[in-house]
């Protein structure tokens, strides 16, 4: 079976993270991924912890399934290379600084004249517009700026990070939506566009409810450490031997959980609003209950009677759940130096496409002479001509 993207071509510019998340859902789905790397020193993703026989686990669990290929953007010859391989690709994806690709000579304006179909994807922290579109991001910038640190946290501590690079991995996401409906339009109409993803957007669009929440109450938003601000009983609560999370999100699994836990009926507590506006009294008269027992036991006290509820998981205990590992979510690659290493898989199914990963990430440059010679018809004599002149 073929994957979905078998047959889509993309020119790969990104490095660390947005980009190369992005760019790795597309080579799950079956496109062709051709990872333009700086010569010699390659994305600085090869460069960060933890490390396996020297290789960069990092890098390597964002960049499988695609092709490297050095080439230098600072050099005339390599900006034209650059050109040509963006002529044989469906897709382009950058996600430099606003005005580098300029610089390169590789700007949208100059590639859409010459290839009116290509889809080009531009990532970056603020966008290719506007007072802050040239300023540097990483994800933790973006996670301070777009206001998500200062909902995360408890109400008496400091704002904390969210422990995944979540504004990153967000502009990965949206990034893909984008992409994807582009060349949609691309095929049915053959008009390529830009696609402007801005880091700090994607943030906001996700603020969920904090926005409303601040426009009806005229109060800023605040950290409330792992209750939801709206729904009540939805938090974690301390049992004996750690922390059980419950979600009684409506009335009913209230009255459901009530009856596991032998809490009587108290006016203060009837619907959602009410036990919301008392959930401090509410939460003391939990806390006096789940922590005479073992998470392990409430889970199964409270799970028969439909009371969604959950042990809080370390990341040992998630790659060893047996609802994770039915769903082949961790899987093992063999990689040729880093030797088999341990990945998160595709969350992506299909009922009739098949989606197994079975490609490492690529070594620095070792897809070049293939790309080079097969996409552009180089010979080796003027491959080597370019290595002479530092071009890859």
């Amino acid at each position: 079976m073929a994957k979905l993207l078998q047959g889509i071509k993309v020119l790969d510019l990104t490095r660390v993270l947005s980009g190369p998340y992005a760019s790795m859902i597309l080579a799950d789905l079956g496109a062709t991924i051709l990872k333009i790397e700086l010569p010699e020193k390659g994305d600085e993703a090869r460069a960060f912890g933890p490390f396996q026989n020297g290789e960069s686990a990092y890098f390597a669990g964002i960049n499988r399934g695609k092709k490297s290929i050095t080439i230098n953007l600072r050099k005339p010859k390599g900006q034209e290379l650059i050109f040509s391989l963006a002529g044989k690709c469906d897709i382009l994806m950058e996600n430099f600084r606003p005005g580098s690709m300029e610089n390169f000579n590789l700007g949208f304006e100059r590639l859409h004249k010459a290839y009116p179909k290509l889809v080009y994807a531009s990532i970056s922290g603020f966008g290719q517009t506007g007072p802050y579109s040239k300023k540097p991001a990483y994800d933790v910038i973006i996670q301070a700026m777009g206001g998500l640190a200062s909902i995360t946290g408890t109400a008496e501590g400091e704002f904390v990070r969210v422990g995944s690079s979540i504004a990153d991995l967000n502009s990965s996401l949206f990034s893909i939506i984008g992409i994807l409906a582009a060349l949609h339009h691309a095929n049915k109409t053959g008009e390529g566009q830009q696609i402007d993803i801005s880091m700090l957007d994607c943030q906001v669009a996700l603020l969920e409810n904090a926005i409303s929440r601040f426009h009806t109450s005229n109060k800023i938003p605040k950290p409330i450490g792992s209750r939801h601000p709206s729904i009540t009983p939805f938090q974690f609560f301390k049992a004996v031997d750690g922390q059980i999370v419950i979600a009684a999100a409506n009335d009913n699994l209230w009255k459901k959980l009530c009856e596991v836990i032998s809490l009587e009926d108290n006016e203060k507590f009837k619907t959602n609003d009410l036990r919301t506006q008392n959930h401090l009294e509410l939460e003391s008269l939990l806390n006096d209950i789940f922590k005479n027992k073992t998470v392990k036991e409430w889970c199964e006290l409270l799970e028969p009677a439909g009371v969604p509820c959950s042990s809080i998981n370390n990341i040992e205990q998630v790659i060893n759940d047996p609802h994770v590992n039915f769903r082949e979510m961790v899987i093992k690659m063999n990689h040729p130096k880093a030797g088999i290493l341990t990945l998160p898989n595709s969350p992506l199914k299909f009922s009739n496409s098949k989606n197994k990963l079975d490609v490492p990430s690529p070594l620095l440059g070792e897809h070049t002479e293939e790309i080079l010679s097969g996409f552009l018809g180089l010979t080796l004599d003027e491959i080597n001509q370019l290595k002479e002149d530092r071009v890859i």
